[in-house]
């Protein structure tokens, strides 16, 4: 059995909404049109049923809600996206075991109201949020209460990045090239976040908190060296009159701290990058994803591309089984397959 926890989805009630704010929408508008697995549960079906056993966690993509609506019509959105996830997987439960909230991050008090009202009423198995919130660090004492609510419920956050072409390469420019805003501005997005989290002191006060990455981390597993040693050497690069900047009061080594994230699988297929993440995180830390739909053949890509190079990699049956499956099923407190004796 596989469970991809890191696909996209937009339930048709929340896509026919989200295109109602055309404004603010038209880029994902124009993706859908390009992915019909997005929307079209028949192609979508169709794709999964070219991996056996192949099951999926919901996750919406992005633009985030905080984005398409204020703070006041975000709440709605979010409270229509969840309804449309828990009802796909209520009537697809062999398809869908399970899907992740969208938050209303720009309204907290509505989010929190929003993990509650998923968690008790709908079943939903965490939340999904993004690396900034329109630009405000996710360590603003504003966003701590919806740490501590999923500490509460003992389940995991999804960390997704987020940035867009008008955040620019360089300072005397308006707006990004080549994509490099994606290519190589998201997972600094995902980095920066994660240092940001660290450093806030979440792991210390919240030790049971669960945060899964996507793509692995990001930069963090490559960057292990600067994490260990050169964190270690925190400060010494910085004047005094900056010296408020890296100020902390955490227990332990840096590094340390950033190996308590979970990873993803969702590398596009890239096993070097897999084995590096692996080596970083640890098996207990890693679960399969792929980002399904999102790649060049509109949605069977991402799949066989990580399959295989999961697949390629020197793991005993175990540790495989885990990553392809038991770590989500405990994570999100998923019931236990049975297996039949044959």
């Amino acid at each position: 059995m596989k469970i991809d926890v890191f696909p996209h989805i937009l339930p048709r009630t929340f896509h026919s909404q989200m295109c109602a704010l055309s404004e603010r929408a038209g880029f994902m508008i124009q993706r859908t049109a390009d992915i019909p697995a997005m929307i079209d549960l028949e192609e979508r079906f169709r794709i999964m049923d070219r991996f056996p056993g192949y099951q999926q966690v919901l996750t919406l993509p992005g633009p985030p809600l905080e984005v398409l609506g204020n703070e006041k019509t975000s709440p709605e959105l979010a409270r229509i996206a969840n309804d449309g996830m828990a009802e796909l997987v209520e009537k697809y439960p062999d398809r869908f075991v399970a899907f992740v909230a969208s938050l209303p991050m720009n309204n907290i008090e509505a989010a929190l109201a929003e993990i509650d009202r998923v968690v008790q009423q709908l079943g939903g198995r965490g939340v999904q949020i993004y690396s900034n919130v329109n630009g405000k660090p996710l360590d603003a004492p504003e966003f701590r209460p919806l740490f501590e609510r999923m500490a509460a419920h003992d389940l995991p956050v999804w960390l997704h990045p987020t940035r867009a072409v008008n955040f620019s390469d360089y300072p005397v420019e308006k707006k990004s090239h080549y994509e490099i805003w994606w290519l190589f501005g998201w997972p600094y997005e995902t980095s920066a976040a994660m240092a940001r989290l660290v450093f806030s002191g979440l792991f210390d006060s919240l030790p049971n908190l669960k945060i899964i990455t996507h793509h692995m981390g990001a930069m963090a597993p490559y960057f292990a060296g600067r994490l260990g040693s050169g964190l270690d050497l925190l400060g010494v690069r910085t004047s005094e009159e900056d010296s408020a900047l890296v100020q902390h009061t955490l227990q332990r080594r840096p590094i340390d701290y950033f190996r308590m994230f979970y990873a993803d699988t969702a590398l596009f297929g890239a096993a070097a990058a897999m084995e590096c993440g692996l080596a970083f995180f640890g098996v207990d830390h890693v679960l399969f994803g792929t980002d399904m739909p999102f790649d060049p053949e509109g949605g069977p890509g991402f799949i066989r591309d990580t399959i295989g190079a999961l697949d390629a990699m020197n793991l005993s049956s175990s540790d495989r089984a885990k990553i392809y499956e038991e770590n989500a099923r405990k994570l999100l407190k998923l019931p236990v397959r049975q297996i039949q004796n044959a």
